[in-house]
């Protein structure tokens, strides 16, 4: 179902239903106006109360036992439920003695309340007086019930609102629960601090004495096991840390003295080397790498000396060539202050061979002395781990003790100064205006709630409207035409076209149609001519306004069934025209003789047959006095003549049925040959043969009409016949179903017809057929 669908569906349902939302949508509305006045006007206040961290914070650096944790969500929505808990509402009442107020504790307000409880006082009993109990708990309830408490987001701002019927009132309330809720608060953290005093004060005795029995213990214990304490630390542990440093230190002067003893060796070694190998100058060059000799002014002095004469001396070699006597001097001077170089460097081996003997000395004596301490330390190892014991014990007991202290001097302060989180930023103030009810908002909810309820009513209709309303309808529903919509003729039309067509009023008759008079026709002198002279008479029908209004609506639609019939006798033989009902009183027999008369009219020699045997509609109407009929024709008890109605319109007859007597067999009847031979008799005098047959619901006798009928024409009434029972009539009659000329929707209401079918809805306005004749 594409878009389009969707909402030519919704339009038409709105179409067909709206006097039903409109009654609806009305009815909604009118309860909630009548609630507006009805209901007693309301006034809400409004106060702000905050939950102010800064203090909060101060209570934690205070480490105080009854400090609260940090503000969270979950904290904010506590005080919420706390501001709306018994507690606080029992004291406002109390304060504010609303037990008292008529508003809390007398008859509910409002017309509907007091008319509801005037009700259920009619059928209680009388009622015993109210105790202090009962008055105390119907206050809180109606109290709770107007009180308001709610977080504004997520801030630390709680709104606390009351309603009340008198504006001070109201502010009033509002400003109590917040007093109450700060004093209910300070109350509760005085009470914590003054239980905490009290167990504080308790357990700090009991944790003195601990503290003070374990220091004794700690005492004691060294005086028993000569335990020494020197600066916080046990004598024998600061010896020992004094001679391990000692002997640290005496290991890095041995290692660095026989550095330097092994280094000056390595020199030395190294120049023997040199002077057998003919070199001279490895002990010089050696020097310069060596730090030591730097600080030595002898050997820092020759070898400057050696330098220079080894600087003359290549100077001089390259002059004079190098066996020139003073070039040979030169090398024996150099050779000369070498070799003093070596003896000073001997020299100071040996003092440094003394340093290592000295420093290895000193370390072995200082390691026998921390064998010594290590082994007294040892002996006092058990001691010493028991004495740690006691002393971590006293300490730890000193130490709860100070924080007990500490604890109890901050909660004796609070007691005499205590504080809370709370406070009121903005108080409630006389509200200006009520603000219930709310008339604008329940006014709309109620358009929007009767729109709702009407838009649902009318969905709900729409789905059990098991009715035909309709042309296209009922051609889904019969898979043929609608040969035409018949409306309902109003009493007012009916006087409005029997006045025109020159009807007149008789005393206690109704209205009559005034017929000529007419002479029976040659050779049926024994025929009943409903005319006998200028003044006789008979009661107007629904049928005769295709005579006296032949521009009207309803003589259209029966002249469009006979224009059916005229193009169906093209195709097939249609001489006999049936018509018939599913249901009795849908309007078969009006449009049997309607028809009738519509075909006599256009020239055509009409007879009008009326074949519901059992109730003969038509000859109650025609020939009310009718002995004989149709039946005594077939049975052979009276003949044609004697039973035939000529003469009821130019070109139309008319055979009745017998109204005094009734068949039970009539379905028998009318499938007899009797009957098929008498009507074969009849087409051969009649153009058209017009036959009023039985509903088909309540007897089969339509059943048997086969071979008389050559064409049916089904009347359905508007609005009325069921959907279900239209199509269980036809399943059981499929004669009438093959050779149905077409459907007739009757009696319909074309001013409504208009809802039903929207997209023709200008069908059936009358403006349309003003210019052709027709009016209102």
């Amino acid at each position: 179902m594409t878009f389009h669908d969707i909402v030519a569906t919704l339009k038409t349902l709105v179409i067909r239903q709206y006097p039903v939302m409109l009654i609806t949508v009305a009815g909604v509305v009118a309860l909630s106006a009548m609630y507006l006045l009805t209901a007693p006007r309301q006034y809400t206040s409004t106060a702000n109360l905050i939950i102010d961290s800064r203090k909060i914070n101060m209570l934690q650096q205070q480490s105080s036992p009854t400090a609260d944790a940090p503000i969270e969500s979950a904290m904010i929505d506590s005080q919420v439920e706390i501001l709306k808990s018994e507690t606080i509402a029992l004291a406002v009442i109390k304060d504010l003695r609303l037990v008292d107020d008529p508003e809390f504790t007398g008859g509910s307000s409002g017309l509907i309340s007091n008319l509801l409880g005037t009700v259920t006082g009619l059928f209680a009993g009388p009622s015993a007086p109210a105790s202090d109990y009962s008055l105390t708990r119907q206050a809180l309830q109606r109290f709770q019930s107007k009180l308001t408490v709610k977080r504004l987001g997520l801030s630390y701002v709680i709104e606390i609102s009351f309603r009340s019927l008198s504006p001070e009132r109201a502010a009033r309330i509002a400003n109590a629960v917040a007093d109450a809720y700060i004093v209910d608060t300070l109350e509760s953290k005085y009470q914590a601090s003054r239980r905490a005093a009290v167990w504080l004060q308790d357990r700090l005795k009991e944790l003195r004495s601990q503290a003070s029995a374990a220091e004794r213990a700690v005492a004691d214990y060294k005086a028993q096991n000569n335990i020494v304490d020197a600066g916080g630390r046990l004598l024998s542990e600061q010896q020992l840390a004094e001679i391990n440093s000692q002997l640290t230190g005496a290991r890095a002067q041995r290692a660095e003295a026989e550095a330097r003893l092994s280094r000056i060796t390595n020199i030395l070694e190294g120049d023997a080397k040199a002077e057998a190998g003919g070199n001279g100058s490895s002990l010089i060059d050696t020097l310069a790498t060596v730090t030591d000799t730097l600080n030595n002014q002898v050997i820092i002095r020759l070898r400057q000396q050696y330098l220079d004469l080894a600087q003359r001396e290549a100077d001089w070699r390259n002059r004079y060539g190098a066996n020139h006597l003073a070039v040979v001097n030169l090398r024996n001077q150099m050779r000369e202050i070498k070799r003093s170089i070596g003896d000073e460097l001997r020299r100071t081996a040996e003092t440094f061979k003394s340093d290592a003997e000295i420093a290895k000395a000193r370390e072995d004596s200082i390691e026998k002395s921390l064998s010594g301490a290590i082994a007294a330390s040892n002996g006092n190892s058990q001691a010493q781990i028991v004495l740690r014991e006691l002393e971590s014990n006293a300490q730890s007991t000193r130490t709860l003790a100070d924080n007990f202290l500490q604890l109890y001097m901050v909660s004796v302060q609070q007691q005499s100064f205590p504080i809370t989180e709370a406070r009121v930023i903005t108080p409630a103030s006389i509200s200006l205006g009520p603000s219930s009810p709310k008339t604008n908002l329940i006014l709309l909810g109620a358009l929007v709630a009767g729109c709702i309820l009407g838009g649902m009513i009318g969905f709900a209709r729409e789905m059990l409207d098991r009715v035909v309303r309709t042309p296209s309808q009922l051609e889904a529903l019969l898979k043929v035409s609608c040969l035409a919509s018949i409306p309902v003729v109003s009493e007012k039309e009916a006087r409005q076209f029997a006045s025109t067509a020159g009807l007149t009023r008789l005393p206690s008759q109704g209205l009559k149609l005034l017929w000529p008079s007419r002479d029976p026709q040659p050779g049926k002198s024994g025929g009943h001519n409903p005319a006998n002279g200028p003044s006789a008479s008979k009661e107007i029908d629904v049928a005769e306004t295709v005579l006296t209004a032949p521009f009207s609506r309803f003589a259209e639609a029966i002249r469009s069934i006979k224009l059916a019939a005229d193009l169906n006798s093209l195709d097939t033989p249609s001489k006999v025209v049936g018509v018939t009902s599913s249901l009795p009183n849908e309007g078969k027999s009006t449009t049997s003789k309607a028809l009738a008369y519509a075909f006599a009219k256009s020239g055509s020699r009409t007879l009008l047959v009326d074949a519901d045997i059992r109730n003969p509609s038509i000859t109650r109407q025609i020939q009310p006095d009718a002995t004989a009929g149709l039946a005594e024709i077939v049975l052979g008890s009276a003949s044609i003549e004697d039973v035939l109605v000529s003469g009821i319109e130019p070109n139309l007859d008319f055979i009745p049925s017998n109204v005094g007597d009734r068949f039970s067999n009539s379905a028998d009847l009318l499938s007899s040959s009797q009957m098929e031979r008498l009507f074969r008799e009849l087409r051969n005098q009649y153009d058209r043969i017009i036959v009023d047959l039985s509903p088909l619901a309540p007897v089969i006798d339509v059943r048997g009409t086969g071979g008389l009928v050559d064409s049916y024409i089904l009347l359905v009434e508007w609005a009325r016949t069921k959907i279900d029972v239209v199509e269980r009539a036809l399943s059981e009659t499929p004669i009438v179903q093959s050779r149905m000329l077409g459907a007739v929707l009757n009696k319909v209401d074309m001013s409504a017809m208009g809802r039903y079918d929207g997209h023709r809805g200008d069908y059936y306005y009358s403006r349309y057929y003003k210019r052709y004749g027709y009016t209102d």
